[in-house]
């Protein structure tokens, strides 16, 4: 299910996702205000009506696909790691166009955290030893990838830091990781 809390009546409505167990995981907010979300057990991301509930829903081209996470950069691109198939993808919210990238390390490197940062797309891939952070530029469509110091053990959720780095939150190894860019 989607919900929407109001905070000033601390009313909360529910939906339910138009597809069975689909299981609504990672959520960003589209410039219009609707909330985008991708559906762990299926080959789908959604989109709420905030005001009218109403969940739009995007098939990705493969079925064994499950985006684990998402990101949005400029222009609602909404951006995710595919965890059960070792991808990165982009959808286009307005054409609801799909193009996918193998991750570097390849098919069972379930991609997991994932963010946008100037444009530019950062992401670890959870089932390497240690975990890699990769950098995929969309301009140029390359891949760079550094070996997490710590392990990461599976890095779950990256936020942006406020001086432009990154910061990586290691659940596996019980740190905080923080990345400069330069």
């Amino acid at each position: 299910m989607i919900g929407r809390l109001d905070p000033k009546t601390g009313q909360m409505k529910l939906t339910r996702s138009p597809t069975p167990r689909s299981n609504p995981y990672g959520m960003v907010i589209a410039s219009n205000g609707d909330p985008v979300f991708d559906e762990f057990g299926s080959n789908k991301i959604g989109r709420i009506d905030p005001k009218t509930m109403a969940i739009k829903e995007y098939v990705l081209p493969d079925p064994g696909t499950r985006p684990r996470r998402i990101a949005i950069s400029s222009g609602d691109t909404i951006w995710y790691t595919d965890f059960s198939l070792g991808y990165l993808g982009r959808l286009d919210l307005k054409s609801g166009q799909v193009k996918q990238w193998p991750s570097p390390s390849g098919g069972k490197s379930q991609p997991y955290a994932i963010t946008a940062l100037n444009d530019v797309i950062w992401y670890v891939e959870s089932n390497t030893k240690p975990n890699m952070l990769v950098r995929f530029d969309p301009k140029t469509e390359a891949f760079q990838t550094w070996r997490i110091p710590s392990g990461g053990g599976v890095v779950r959720n990256m936020t942006p830091t406020r001086d432009g780095g990154l910061a990586l939150a290691e659940s596996g190894v019980n740190k905080v990781a923080v990345v400069t860019i330069r």
